[in-house]
C-alpha cells in the first residue's frame, strides 16, 4: 500500500496518524502541502528521519519547486509525476487526509 500525505503537520496530524498503522515497508508519498515534512530541521525532522528506517519516502518534486524548499532530509527520494504514477501502479493507495 502507498500512503499518501497532502497537509503540513503545522495545520493536521496526518502524518502521526498515519504512522500509527502503516505496516513496515510501505512507501510513503508526501505532496502539496505535505512536501514540508521533508525539510531539514523543521519539528517533524528526527520523526521522518525515523520514519525512513522502516519505510520509503517520496516526496512530489514539483510541489517541493512549488514551495521554494531547500534542504530535504537525506534519504527522501524525489520523485516526478511520471514516478508518482509508477508507485500508483504498483501500489493500492490509501490517501491520508
Amino acid at each position: 500500500m502507498l500512503f499518501t500525505v497532502n497537509n503540513s503537520s503545522i495545520t493536521s496530524d496526518s502524518l502521526d496518524s498515519l504512522l500509527r498503522i502503516a505496516p513496515p515497508g510501505a512507501p510513503i508519498l508526501l505532496y502539496e502541502d505535505g512536501v514540508f515534512s521533508a525539510m531539514e530541521g523543521t519539528r517533524d525532522s528526527k520523526k521522518v528521519k525515523n520514519v525512513l528506517k522502516d519505510h520509503p519516502i517520496y516526496a512530489l518534486d514539483a510541489d517541493v519547486e512549488a514551495r521554494g524548499l531547500k534542504n530535504l532530509i537525506q534519504g527522501i527520494k524525489m520523485i516526478s509525476y511520471d514516478g508518482f504514477v509508477e508507485l500508483v501502479e504498483e501500489n493500492d493507495v490509501v490517501p491520508w487526509l
